[in-house]
């Protein structure tokens, strides 16, 4: 079949995905124009539906509602105020009433043979004019040669064009500036609906968690604060008509039953924040899942993206109703982010299914599901990357960041890179509601690694001014940005660490010779757990969800498993086994995987937040609540001495002895073997995590700030 042919006066060209009238080209998607094609080929018949979906979609599953979007999109390209070309019938299917020509059979006597006008008619028989007269007994005309020049002309420039426009769309940025640029932590930035001001929420210099959601006027650069409280704040949404804020808080559960926190999904006036600061209203409360990213829909309900049973699905909570539902879940699959077109009311949704594979699906705001594509990803994004894209202006395509790259997702999971390497991080961009610039938020946080000479920890409190004195001298460590996960060498003078001092997480090693960078993996990686093999010689780092042994040369082995592993633990490079929690069908699941033979042995499906195996073999984990357990012969069992001492500031085991910090700052140690619990003293509150113990010391991540800032990409005219 020929890929370029003409519908009536409208030239298709399959190669480029467009659509040209007297010079003017429109970009189609390629599913549109599949749908096109198809009725083209069986021109004045109908077309099933089964047939027009079997036929452009094989293999995929996909609703009726897609194969009508189609042609929605198709009578747009034809402007069509009706359906003169392209005709419905009702339970039946589709027809294309009007000629169709192919371009291998357009030849110069086809082209003589149309009427005198500057707009291609339907073409009559091949033997005979609109007139009756045959081709052999018509005069040719000049104006009929002129006909004939100006259609090669048209088809030359189309077939030039093609050389030089690519089928994907481009978005150039020509500008990037700071719309925040101050000592203060901002993040969670949006537009207001009317583009007139930015809506942020702005950290607490001393704990880097909690915020009050500030307005900035772009016009004035005056900056407004609209809650009156500081509080754990997630991301925003405006109502349709611009007049209210949703948005989520995190709190501590007063009575907590399966989880330590709570949330509320809460609404503001913003009109009236904006003159003076005002208490959130609570629409509702989840006190046994998590709930994330709400979405003001135009029905006026509020999507939100909710985790039961470690597997996130997409809901949404009816004001008027006081009830939620679910729009979109996934039987053997997690929703992982997702994204509201107000202009368009679809969702568009990430996701990972049973096959282990993300995709980009569409849906509507009553859950019915337009599309569904698995993500083709490229070679300068690990597979097993989840990613949190935005709509864009650009018809049919999505904006996201790794990180220090931009790239377009279609719909039909097609990537591609925007190319704009950036000197430190971002988030995914939001766009303005005129489609000329974009918000994000850009920056990374900064934690230093620090050892604590156990001498010094003695006491109830430890000599906080002695802390402070001396953190120059305890400081093993730092940059401006992240250092974390330090571990000593087995039977060595080496620390091992994470940092992304050189713009993406690699793996260092530092000794009193100095800090040299190990691992050299590719831009945009993310690092979420590593540990030392028993004989100090190499570490197993979890890279982009995939395990890799990295050497002391340098030299690295990637570990095969067909599914994500989201968090490394701990690796016994001794029975060649990792403690980790992997994505298995959707579900976050904790267990351990055999390197060697890449079997999987669960063994749980709870939340688990952290976890250890003790030298005599036994796995200790702790669950949403910060309880210690351990597995038993018939159910798991509870560690009861550690009932309240546990936090999110992790644990080690060392010989069999387990050493945390509890939420009053407390480190501690419980030996497993003698059942014998010790307080061993008062640490910083700026510490995030405990990573390792020895003899004489403990290591620490230690919080330094948090350098987010909102940031503003314009795009070139």
């Amino acid at each position: 079949m020929a890929e370029q042919y003409w519908v009536g006066d409208f030239y298709i060209d399959l190669t480029r995905n467009q659509i040209t009238q007297k010079m003017e080209s429109k970009t189609i998607p390629p599913k549109a124009l599949a749908v096109l094609t198809c009725l083209a080929k069986n021109a004045n018949k109908v077309v099933s539906h089964d047939e027009l979906l079997s036929e452009v979609w094989p293999d995929t599953v996909v609703t009726p509602n897609t194969l009508q979007r189609s042609i929605a999109q198709l009578r747009k390209a034809l402007g069509e105020d009706s359906q003169s070309y392209i005709k419905t019938h009702a339970k039946q299917g589709y027809s294309l009433e009007v000629e169709v020509r192919w371009q291998d059979n357009i030849d110069a006597n086809a082209l003589i043979s149309q009427e005198q006008s500057t707009s291609i008619e339907p073409v009559p028989s091949p033997t005979e004019s609109s007139s009756g007269e045959t081709l052999e007994e018509k005069t040719i005309s000049l104006p009929f040669l002129l006909f004939v020049i100006t259609s090669f002309v048209v088809l030359g420039y189309i077939g030039l064009s093609s050389f030089t426009k690519s089928t994907s769309p481009k978005l150039s940025i020509s500008e990037l500036r700071s719309l925040t640029a101050t000592d203060n932590k901002e993040f969670a930035g949006i537009y207001s609906p009317d583009g007139e001001y930015i809506i942020f929420s702005r950290y607490s210099e001393k704990t880097c968690l909690h915020s009050n959601i500030w307005a900035k006027n772009i016009e004035t650069q005056k900056e407004t604060q609209l809650t009156d409280n500081m509080g754990v704040y997630g991301n925003h949404s405006f109502s349709k008509d611009g007049k209210r804020l949703v948005f989520i808080e995190t709190k501590n559960c007063e009575n907590p039953v399966v989880q330590k926190e709570c949330y509320t999904l809460n609404t503001l006036d913003f009109e009236k924040a904006l003159s003076t600061p005002q208490s959130p209203s609570v629409l509702m409360e989840c006190k046994n899942s998590r709930i994330r990213n709400p979405a003001w829909l135009n029905n006026d309900d509020i999507a939100y993206a909710q985790n039961t049973s470690n597997r996130w699905k997409l809901a949404s909570y009816s004001i008027a109703e006081n009830k939620s539902s679910v729009i979109h879940s996934i039987e053997e699959g997690s929703v992982i982010d997702y994204d509201y077109s107000r202009a368009d009311d679809i969702i568009a949704l990430t996701s990972v299914h049973a096959d282990g594979q993300n995709y980009i699906e569409i849906v509507t705001p009553d859950g019915q599901l337009l599309s569904s594509y698995p993500i083709q990803y490229p070679a300068e994004i690990s597979n097993q990357r989840n990613i949190f894209p935005n709509f864009t202006p650009i018809s049919d395509h999505l904006i996201f960041s790794t990180g220090r790259q931009l790239f377009t997702l279609s719909y039909e999971g097609q990537i591609n890179n925007i190319s704009l390497p950036l000197d430190e991080p971002m988030g995914s961009p939001i766009f303005h509601p005129d489609g000329s610039r974009m918000l994000a938020i850009k920056g990374n946080w900064d934690a230093d690694i620090a050892k604590i000479s156990l001498s010094h920890i003695t006491s109830d409190l430890v000599d906080l001014t002695w802390f402070n004195n001396n953190k120059e001298s305890i400081v093993i460590e730092r940059s401006t940005v992240e250092e974390n996960n330090a571990q000593y060498q087995p039977n060595g003078e080496l620390i091992a660490f994470k940092s992304d001092r050189t713009g993406d997480d690699q793996v260092w090693i530092t000794s009193d010779d100095g800090v040299r960078q190990l691992s050299h993996f590719p831009i945009d990686t993310y690092i979420w757990g590593l540990d030392w093999a028993a004989d100090g010689q190499s570490l197993l780092v979890n890279v982009n969800n995939t395990l890799v042994q990295v050497n002391l040369d340098s030299s690295e082995k990637i570990f095969s498993f067909n599914h994500r592993v989201n968090q490394l633990f701990q690796w016994d490079s001794i029975n060649n086994t990792a403690l980790v929690t992997a994505r298995i069908k959707g579900v976050l699941t904790f267990g351990e995987l055999d390197l060697t033979t890449s079997k999987f042995k669960v063994i749980n499906n709870k939340t688990v937040k952290w976890a250890k195996k003790s030298e005599d073999g036994r796995i200790i984990y702790t669950d949403s609540m910060d309880k210690f357990w351990q597995p038993g012969p018939a159910e798991d069992q509870m560690i009861a001495v550690l009932e309240k001492q546990g936090s999110d500031k992790r644990f080690i085991i060392k010989n069999n002895v387990i050493y945390g910090v509890n939420e009053t700052f407390q480190l501690w140690s419980y030996d497993l073997k003698s059942d014998e619990f010790n307080e061993l003293g008062k640490v910083p509150s700026t510490i995030d995590y405990i990573t390792d113990i020895n003899e004489s010391d403990v290591i620490f991540t230690i919080r330094i700030t948090a350098k987010k800032e909102v940031i503003e990409l314009i795009l070139k005219d």
